[in-house]
């Protein structure tokens, strides 16, 4: 190998007898340079131990090897990372994006105004986008999606949408959750989780439509902030104004903890006095006391998914929603 140390394309390029350009082609495997001239510039490259600059590369190609990952944040300012429905969800996102050579740049955003998912994807730092959840930002997803294509995002699959969507049948897993509470006997029972994001809307809309077929009269809505310290209070301060159901299904399975919590400290027995099902199946769901009872989401089979459509829009291919089916998994609460 000889002494001499190629430093620039340019100066391959030179060696070469070819343009800058051509160089640059040659390197990256494109069929634009003849064979035998690519084979010539990659056997100089290697003769002088030439690495391209893959930053400078990755510039001229118009590519970022990153992804950028966004929690949208307009329905529950309060809500965190360590939240573990979204550190599963990322865990899986990172460990995918990484078998694919790609980093994952993360963001939480309080949308302030409704361009703030433009500024992101016009930014020129990521090759494409996933969004966790809808939000109350329904319009400036939309917007984004009718523009840019590199987009998936986890969520409900909204009729006329233009983007591509991945998430469980949100009220189907409501419908579930009443409905098994419902066949235990029960008949007092409380929605328990905020309404203002399409996921958990429709997760309210299947608990009603369960109660109305079940003809159960007392079927309430008990609207609090995701948050386990909102979920707590709210519920607190609901038993003590005497009304107290005998079954709870909550949005999450993280305000299914803190309902149990509650439950406790007022001397309540969970199941026997009330039985409480959560949504997600986090980790933690089969540790509390007793077990969660929950409406299972597949969240390694979402990111999987996730990933998948937005490397088929990014290569140009058609990629459509998907809908993930949520399954019942019977534990000790309820």
């Amino acid at each position: 190998m000889s002494a001499m140390k190629l430093n620039t394309i340019s100066e391959l390029a030179q060696l070469a007898g070819v343009s800058t350009a051509t160089a640059s082609r040659a390197l990256a495997g494109s069929d634009l340079v003849n064979k035998k001239t690519r084979d010539k510039i990659i056997k100089i490259a290697e003769q002088y131990d030439f690495k391209p600059n893959e930053l400078a590369r990755n510039l001229r190609l118009k590519r970022t090897l990153s992804i950028g990952v966004v929690l949208p944040l307009g329905h529950e300012t309060g809500q965190n990372f360590s939240d573990p429905f979204f550190i599963t969800m990322l865990g899986h996102l990172a460990d995918g994006l990484t078998a694919r050579g790609y980093d994952l740049m993360l963001s939480r955003v309080l949308p302030t105004d409704a361009n703030w998912l433009d500024r992101i994807v016009s930014s020129g730092r990521i090759d494409g986008i996933i969004v966790i959840g809808q939000s109350n930002q329904l319009e400036a997803i939309e917007r984004a999606g009718r523009n840019y294509i590199p987009m998936v995002v986890w969520g409900s699959d909204i009729p006329g949408k233009s983007y591509c969507s991945v998430g469980s049948d949100n009220y189907r897993g409501g419908k579930m959750a009443a409905q098994h509470l419902i066949a235990k006997g029960r008949k007092n029972l409380i929605f328990l989780g905020n309404i203002h994001a399409p996921e958990f809307s429709e997760r309210q809309q299947g608990f009603a439509d369960a109660c109305k077929e079940a003809h159960i009269d007392k079927a309430r809505v008990l609207d609090v902030h995701l948050t386990p310290e909102a979920a707590y209070s709210a519920l607190v301060d609901h038993f003590g104004k005497g009304d107290l159901p005998d079954g709870i299904v909550a949005a999450s399975d993280i305000i299914a903890m803190s309902a149990i919590r509650a439950l406790t400290e007022r001397r309540l027995k969970v199941p026997e006095d009330v039985s409480v099902i959560g949504y997600d199946d986090v980790a933690l769901a089969q540790h509390t006391t007793p077990p969660l009872t929950t409406i299972r989401q597949d969240l390694a089979k979402g990111a999987a998914l996730l990933i998948e459509l937005l490397f088929k829009r990014l290569s140009g291919e058609v990629a459509g929603s998907v809908v993930i089916e949520p399954e019942l998994i019977e534990r000790s609460s309820a």
